[in-house]
């Protein structure tokens, strides 16, 4: 059975399906809507509409107040991974580097095989050394991921 935030997460894409690239939604009304507590709505949109994640976050404060998401073009794959890679930098999380490969995954631009394989290369358990060594090794797997992506 899927929990608040997977049922909120789920309608929230619709939207943006359904607008194109872009939704404007004002917290209050989505809440009641779902009958839940608008930092329920928050939690939602900063786990899971991060730019790791592919989209762009503005948020306005207040009684006009709204939160826009909006979908970051992935129709132009070259800049999509650009993206991607400068989101990864010279040293990223686990956590980080998980985003980045579940937006590979569903833009279509890797297999659910590669994406479980990738998700086992760069965990914690595979690369046993200390953190900021861990995060220096997961980004160069990464970034390497990301060149071959992009040319093949």
């Amino acid at each position: 059975m899927k929990n608040m935030s997977d049922i909120i997460e789920q309608y929230l894409k619709q939207l943006l399906e359904q607008s194109g690239d872009a939704v404007e939604i004002k917290r209050s009304k989505i809440a009641e809507k779902f009958d839940c507590v608008p930092s329920q709505l928050n939690y939602v949109i900063k786990t899971r509409f991060t730019s790791e994640h592919g989209y762009e976050i503005e948020s306005k404060r207040g009684g006009g107040g709204y939160i826009r998401i909006t979908k970051i073009e992935s129709n132009n794959q070259g800049a999509f991974i650009d993206h991607l890679s400068a989101m990864t930098g010279q040293h990223v999380s686990q956590q980080k580097a998980e985003h980045i490969i579940d937006a590979l995954s569903q833009n279509d631009l890797i297999s659910d095989r590669e994406k479980r394989l990738l998700l086992a290369t760069i965990h914690r358990d595979t690369l046993y050394v200390d953190v900021p060594y861990r995060d220096y090794i997961r980004a160069n797997i990464l970034q390497s991921v990301l060149t071959v992506v992009r040319y093949h």
